[in-house]
Order: C-alpha cells, then sequence, then structure tokens
C-alpha cells in the first residue's frame, strides 16, 4: 500500500504549553488508524494540524506525496481530507438531506444531481436514510454522530478523520456505530480514529498509536501496544512489575 498521510515531526506550542512535540506519524492507503492517550495529550490538537485549523511552528503535513503544510482548511477538505468533531453541531433547522448536502455541495465541489445521488447513498452507508426529512435538530446523539459522518462522507474524503465519535453513546450504540465505520472501511476510505473506548478501536483499526505528553509513545499491533507495559502505566494508569 502506497503512504497516503505523513506527519513529519509537527510541533504546536499554546503558550509555555507543547501540546504536539516533535511528532511524526504515518498512513497508507486504505488503512485504519486508531489514537489513543490520557486527556491533554494532543491528539485533538494532531487532528487541527491535519485540518489546517491550526499551523504548526514546525514540521510538515504530507498528503499524497504533496506538502499542505500551507493550505487552508477548505482546500484541504477538498483535497481528500474529511473530519468529524466530538460535539456534533449539524445545521439544525436544515433536514438531515440538506445537511449532508452541503458537504457534498461546498466540501466536494459536486453538481447538483450528482451531490443528491452521492448523498442518498451515503444516508443509507449511515442508517439515516429513513430520517432524510426530519430535522436534524431534533436528531438523538446517536443519529447526530452518524450526521456527522454522513457531512464529512459527503465532502468524498480519502481520509476521514474521527474524534471521539463514540463518545456518550450506550454499549448497543457503539457497536451501530462500529458497523456504520466498518462500512465506511469497505468503501476503500482511509480512517484515524481518536476514542477513548477501546474495545471500539480494536474492532475496527489495523494499527494503534498512543500519544502522551503531544509525542508519539507506542505504535503498532492494537492488541500489542495495549498490551505493553508503558501503556498500560501512562494510559491506563496501570503500575507493572
Amino acid at each position: 500500500m502506497a503512504e497516503l498521510l505523513r506527519l513529519e515531526r509537527l510541533t504546536k506550542s499554546f503558550g509555555a504549553l507543547r501540546a504536539v512535540d516533535d511528532f511524526t506519524l504515518t498512513l497508507e492507503e486504505g488503512e485504519a488508524l486508531g489514537v489513543i492517550g490520557p486527556n491533554g495529550a494532543g491528539k485533538t490538537t494532531m487532528f487541527n494540524l491535519i485540518t489546517g485549523d491550526l499551523r504548526p511552528e514546525s514540521g510538515r503535513v504530507l498528503f499524497a506525496g504533496r506538502d499542505i503544510s500551507a493550505l487552508p482548511p477548505e482546500r484541504r477538505c477538498r483535497a481528500g481530507i474529511g473530519r468529524t468533531y466530538q460535539i456534533p453541531h449539524p445545521f439544525g433547522g436544515m433536514t438531515v438531506f440538506e445537511n449532508a448536502l452541503v458537504g457534498a455541495t461546498f466540501g466536494a465541489e459536486s453538481g447538483e444531481s450528482e451531490s443528491r445521488d452521492e448523498c442518498v447513498a451515503i444516508l443509507e452507508l449511515t442508517g439515516l436514510a429513513q430520517h432524510a426529512n426530519r430535522l436534524a435538530g431534533t436528531l438523538p446523539l446517536l443519529d447526530r454522530k452518524r450526521l456527522e459522518l454522513a457531512r464529512a462522507l459527503a465532502t468524498r474524503p480519502k481520509i476521514l478523520l474521527l474524534d471521539e465519535i463514540a463518545g456518550g453513546l450506550t454499549e448497543r450504540e457503539v457497536h451501530a456505530l462500529i458497523e456504520t465505520i466498518r462500512g465506511i472501511r469497505a468503501r476503500g476510505t482511509s480512517i484515524v480514529w481518536i476514542e477513548h473506548i477501546v474495545h471500539a478501536l480494536t474492532a475496527v483499526v489495523d494499527r494503534l498509536a498512543v500519544m502522551a505528553f503531544g509525542r508519539l509513545l507506542q505504535e503498532g499491533e492494537p492488541r500489542a501496544v495495549m498490551a505493553s507495559s508503558i501503556v498500560q502505566e501512562t494510559y491506563m494508569g496501570i503500575a507493572v512489575e
């Protein structure tokens, strides 16, 4: 598989706090990568550096071999980087279908007919087809999370960044979300997923990366990473003799 994304020695500080510190990570085409770490580890800041919401003080973001470090967020989106947020903020006065259509029209810059057809398929994939004409502001939490996915997918991403999308869901809802994300993977979309619900990650991802204090602590096969003594001590708070 070809390398699709490379974060190369990224650094970002907020005052005296170095949120991302000399951070390097890669993602291959078709791969699903999970990212875990304690609160404050720099995970969301890392996402913001990928999407262009923040600029690094040093280092580079390379996408499909191209340095995109200077590109604004909208151009990164149109290049193929889609993202969900921890707290869904749909356009509450618009329907579910209209919310997805905004992503297709302005994110993917598709034509009207093409956008509508794509949105119908995406709502089917994310389990929202039956709610297409419902106002987004009336959706329960699981369907708001699904709408976050649908809006991001409507931009036709090559990489989908998921920021704690399972947070706040019941165990049954988490399993439903896992199946939806597996369906997205089956379309060939590469995924980077930040999540605290580790069993959700291990059900989907090929590789797991652990962040701590803005740095990459460890990465590799998920079960091996979670069994590591340094990960158990740093992330899980388990003292290992």
